[in-house]
């Protein structure tokens, strides 16, 4: 199994963190979490085009982790794709994307007519939405479903991925949730948002207290996150989702290390986890991962 970090940023714009996504690959079939800004310039840079995903599975349905979902489609029919894109989210995915596909329908059609392509099935969308506990099998992956905490959202989940050999949890965006400590436990890498509350100043016309407050409410504070991997006896912890996206790196790792004591990476976009070869890559950097071997 291997796990990419597309986008590991917020709504918040960043030019070093783009919106969340993640790219999990195993048994030459691709699955993207989340469809968040700039996906799909990170799946090519990823070596991994929108073409060649098999799978997108939504979290949940605010803005930041499907804004992109329409530039998906399309440039993956332009990269060759022949087929349609299956979407798998929570209740609500259906209608959001009937009205997404009807709003660019005059722009689509256009398109069809026009560039003469030998099909447009590529262009079609099938959406399933999915109820906690659910189980999906997508080649040699076991994805099972699991509903976390974003209240007010209404249906938020988290993602646990299972082969033979190794298992990766991914929270989706929640405050601290068992269900998703129990789902993780055991998990070789536990992908989990962090919400850096240090680093969120209220600046007036902008931000007030309540508001830092009513955000940090529904997210998993940086305090939280060690304890929860700790909890889920996690191989290791990787960061994701950061709020805010320009966090101090080494003032959050120190945090975090404080309350877990495997490894702590902070994950930044295109980081690279080959869980066959045990290895982390990221630019130039290559370094060895040690997983617990699983029973």
């Amino acid at each position: 199994m291997q796990v990419t970090l597309l986008g590991t940023g917020c709504p918040v714009v960043s030019l070093d963190r783009y919106g969340p996504a993640t790219l999990v690959e195993h048994d030459r079939r691709a699955v993207l979490v989340d469809c968040g800004s700039g996906v799909t310039q990170r799946l090519l840079a990823a070596g991994c085009p929108g073409a060649y995903i098999d799978a997108l599975l939504l979290t949940h349905l605010h803005s930041d982790h499907l804004v992109d979902l329409y530039q998906l489609i399309i440039s993956s029919w332009h990269q060759g794709r022949e087929h349609p894109q299956k979407v798998y989210g929570p209740p609500g995915t259906k209608k959001y994307v009937k009205g997404l596909i009807k709003l660019w329908e005059a722009e689509r059609k256009q398109r069809v007519s026009w560039e003469q392509r030998e099909s447009a099935d590529g262009l079609e969308v099938e959406v399933e939405e999915l109820k906690p506990g659910r189980v999906l099998t997508i080649g040699g992956m076991k994805i099972t479903v699991v509903e976390v905490d974003h209240k007010p959202v209404p249906h938020a989940f988290g993602f646990v991925f299972e082969t033979a050999e190794h298992k990766v949890a991914i929270s989706g965006d929640t405050r601290r949730c068992p269900a998703l400590i129990e789902a993780a436990k055991g998990a070789d890498l536990l992908i989990h948002e962090v919400f850096i509350h240090d680093d969120m100043p209220g600046i007036g016309g902008l931000r007030t207290a309540e508001t830092i407050g009513n955000v940090a409410s529904y997210h998993t504070l940086s305090s939280e996150v060690g304890g929860i991997a700790s909890e889920a006896e996690a191989g290791a912890l990787v960061l994701t989702h950061f709020v805010p996206p320009s966090a101090d790196r080494d003032e959050l790792l120190a945090q975090v290390t404080a309350d877990f004591d495997g490894p702590v990476i902070v994950g930044e976009d295109l980081m690279h986890f080959d869980l066959e070869e045990r290895c982390l890559a990221f630019g130039p950097l290559r370094m060895t991962l040690s997983l617990k071997a699983r029973e």
